[in-house]
């Protein structure tokens, strides 16, 4: 295990605008405050998504696309560099209108509606490789 302790440089929270990438507005958010490394949770509705699954067997992420309208449950999520732009890791809890889930690395979707609670820290994360597991991890 890697660790290290963080200091907050702050904490925000915004609203998500209609219309636009779920993702991008909250790397927009990272880079409106020059946040190079935060964590966030989020809540609210999108009206598409693309859910990324990771096989760890074949070592690479698989895509599954949903036209629909749906509630975003709950959002989590971290900033961090990836070659060398801010890029947010986002995973989330989405529920269709009969209550079924749906769960995974939220890669995009259109904001219907969406609010953020995103803590900033001091000094910042850099993704790098790792050979065992083929992703880009933090520390």
């Amino acid at each position: 295990m890697n660790y290290r302790a963080v200091e907050v440089a702050g904490e925000y929270v915004a609203s998500l605008d209609n219309g636009a990438d779920w993702r991008e507005e909250i790397e927009s958010l990272a880079d409106e405050v020059e946040a190079d490394a935060a964590w966030f949770n989020a809540m609210g509705a999108v009206q598409d998504a693309e859910v990324w699954f990771y096989d760890q067997d074949d070592q690479e992420y698989q895509s599954v696309t949903f036209d629909e309208p749906l509630e975003v449950a709950a959002c989590v999520g971290n900033i961090a560099l990836l070659d060398g732009d801010r890029f947010a890791h986002t995973h989330a809890v989405l529920s269709r209108r009969n209550g079924q889930a749906l769960a995974g690395h939220l890669d995009g979707g259109t904001v219907f509606a969406g609010e953020v609670y995103f803590r900033a820290f001091e000094a910042p994360l850099e993704r790098e490789h790792d050979a065992v597991t083929d992703l880009d991890l933090w520390l």
